[in-house]
């Protein structure tokens, strides 16, 4: 259930550019989407499904290497026809406005040449050089068929991923091409969203000349392990050393069910010259992940996660030094999980951490001088890169999409640098958002958010909703979705509040760890005594209470129709476990269910006590269930259980099942029907 990667899943979920942009003087046709505003939405004033859908979505960020420009990316999405294109902007980060680099399509951009040039891939996958103007491109000849790509440093290798056929399919075994069948031996055949498609991502080295690549090499030839690890697919699990003799990557070299009981994922580091490599995490058990070298090439920062199957475990930064083979845990007695990890010097790292409800920037030393907070502000920071003693990241809030943001490192200041849905946020109102603490039950501070519908009038009584954070050990600070967004919720007339309950992360593992085991117990009376708390406000409509949640949000909500005691009036629920027997007979990541759960249902571990089909006799509350048929991690027939139960038991239910979605829903149509759907049920029994 757990999230790591969000600037991925953004990158599904990418859209419009409406910021302050003026498109190069090359002779080439922008095409153009339906991204303005109507007039009737301007009159409107407030969020719509239809203007989500107008939203640009930022992507890659690339910093040039004197600090002095960044690249981002931005994706526009016509929401009829759910055409899609990625293009590339440059802007300096001392101020000023965005360039538009491509008109056709272009992602995944990489300064070149001490930033003098920049590779891309264009819509037709193809890796293509261009100037910094975007006004003179050219095509790389003899790369083909690859996913993620990286030019070394000295710009005469290039890596680049590929899928890479090592299983035999069963219309091949049996030369019958027109069969539609699968023969299953072992676990992991499908994981989150796909089946297997008996390939696997390898990694290839090649010369490269500028303009062709020669020579590749399959560097996990024959494996049937992937890199970057499935199924994200992470480049960043990538990493070039700064002189280009080495690769750094991530794999897990495991298979079936020891993959799907297992967490243990390492990082070898490859010399190109000789095919030479060294497993530099062998003796940790647990993840270990985004190695990225030190400027001189010397060590190798990474992130590593000490015991094995649990995916939730403590984030620790450590240092390889290579030349000793000696490990070091750098942010030993930090009990804040550590993310995009950057040099600033031989000396100096920076980082991203998830803290106390927001996400901030923190810098540490090698010499073990501890860790250092840098920035500070209600909003969630990441995709850090620093180049020269400068930084760049995205920044989001409540109140806005993700942006190219500056940091100063010498003061902390974060400065908004990219303004890629301006004329959306001159046209709609926004809610005011307020962070709020409460004494739990047992005398914990509780933080939560509570995010208003603009206008908002404190002598009236608004109806409100608990939101239920996903995870179950995931952040929650000022973000910003595409589907779960709370202006939204809050353009619709609703306060939301949203609790920091325990196993959220941000506030030390201790709150974080405690979940384990315990799903119906602390962190769901922690959602009870919020909204308790809340039910006491005079602007909140306690008679018109409702909560909501997907993933490990949608097992809570159907964890609280069964105990929540008449609080609430409605419930949705997303993709929630409902049955943990069915459940762990029928996801994937089984190391998640071992550690959570406490192994499988036939140990007859003590928390599965905590199955919401135990209590659904104590259903008695109208509920909407969603699910996609794509969605492995928590199977769809979850939902279709809950909806069973629900119907059997005479409650007001509707099952909302999309075909072709899975954990999440990424197409813009079905994500309308979603948002529509979801106020609908609200509206009935809350307005």
């Amino acid at each position: 259930m757990k999230r790591y990667l969000v600037p991925i899943i953004l990158a599904f979920l990418i859209l419009s550019v409406s910021c302050k942009q003026k498109a190069p003087d090359n002779g080439q046709p922008t095409q153009q989407f339906s991204t303005q505003l109507t007039e009737e939405e301007k009159a409107g004033g407030l969020m719509t499904p239809e203007i989500m859908w107008k939203f640009g979505r930022l992507g890659n960020i690339a910093l040039s290497p004197d600090g002095s420009t960044v690249l981002y990316t931005v994706t526009e999405r016509d929401l009829m026809t759910e055409a899609s294109r990625t293009n590339i902007f440059s802007l300096a980060i001392s101020g000023g406005e965005a360039v538009r680099l491509t008109d056709t399509g272009g992602s995944s951009p990489q300064w070149l040449d001490d930033g003098k040039s920049i590779a891309f891939v264009d819509d037709d996958g193809n890796l293509v050089l261009m100037d910094t103007k975007g006004s003179v491109k050219h095509l790389v000849e003899g790369l083909t068929n690859f996913e993620a790509y990286s030019i070394s440093p000295s710009g005469n290798k290039i890596y680049f991923t590929r899928r890479v056929k090592l299983d035999q399919t069963a219309n091949e075994k049996y030369n019958l091409p027109n069969a539609k069948v699968r023969i299953i031996d072992d676990l992991m055949y499908r994981h989150w969203n796909y089946w297997s498609d008996y390939s696997y991502s390898h990694i290839f080295v090649a010369d490269f000349n500028g303009k062709n690549v020669t020579g590749e090499k399959d560097i996990m030839e024959g494996q049937k392990f992937e890199s970057p690890l499935s199924p994200y697919f992470d480049e960043s699990e990538i990493s070039w050393s700064p002189d280009g003799r080495f690769i750094a990557f991530t794999t897990k070299r495991l298979r079936g069910a020891e993959d799907a009981r297992s967490t243990n994922s390492d990082i070898f580091l490859y010399e190109i010259s000789s095919g030479k490599e060294v497993n530099v995490t062998e003796p940790n058990r647990g993840y270990d992940r985004y190695p990225i070298f030190s400027p001189d090439g010397s060590k190798i920062a990474f992130q590593s996660m000490e015991r094995d199957g649990y995916e939730a475990d403590l984030d620790r930064l450590f240092v390889y030094d290579i030349k000793t083979g000696t490990r070091t845990w750098i942010t030993k007695g930090w009990e804040f999980d550590v993310e995009s990890v950057k040099w600033a010097d031989e000396q100096n790292i920076f980082f991203i951490c998830a803290y106390m409800g927001t996400s901030q920037v923190f810098k540490t030393n090698i010499k073990g001088k501890g860790v250092d907070q840098v920035t500070e502000g209600k909003h969630e920071l990441g995709s850090l890169e620093l180049e020269s003693g400068k930084i760049v990241a995205s920044i989001m809030s409540f109140s806005m999409a993700a942006e190219v943001a500056a940091v100063d490192i010498s003061t902390g200041e974060v400065k908004q640098l990219s303004e890629i849905n301006k004329s959306i946020y001159e046209s709609i109102k926004m809610g005011k958002s307020e962070e709020k603490y409460i004494k739990t039950k047992d005398g914990k501070d509780l933080q939560m958010w509570i995010v208003f519908p603009p206008d908002f009038d404190p002598a009236k009584k608004y109806p409100t909703l608990l939101f239920c954070n996903g995870g179950p050990q995931s952040t929650l600070g000022p973000f910003w979705s595409y589907r779960w967004n709370l202006q939204m919720m809050a353009a619709k007339g609703y306060i939301v509040f949203a609790p920091n309950r325990r196993g959220n992360a941000g506030f030390g593992q201790i709150w974080k760890e405690q979940i384990s085991g315990d799903y119906g117990g602390k962190n769901i009376q922690d959602y009870l005594d919020a909204t308790d708390a809340m039910a006491k406000e005079p602007y909140v409509d306690a008679e018109r209470l409702g909560a909501v949640g997907a993933s490990y949000g949608g097992y809570s909500v159907f964890y609280l129709a069964g105990i929540h005691g008449g609080r609430f009036k409605t419930f949705i629920s997303h993709c929630g476990v409902f049955n943990f027997i069915s459940e762990y007979g029928s996801t994937e990541e089984l190391w998640f269910n071992d550690f959570d759960y406490g192994g499988p249902y036939w140990d007859m571990p003590k928390s599965y006590q905590y199955s919401p089909h135990l209590i659904v006799d104590n259903w008695d509350t109208p509920i909407l269930i969603i699910t996609g048929a794509n969605d492995f991690r928590i199977p769809y027939t979850q939902s279709m259980e809950a909806f069973t139960a629900a119907q059997l038991h005479s409650i007001p239910s509707r099952l909302l099942f999309f075909e072709d979605e899975s954990h999440w829903v990424l197409k813009p149509q079905n994500s309308v029907i979603w948002q529509m759907e979801f106020f609908d049920w609200l509206d009935t029994y809350l307005k």
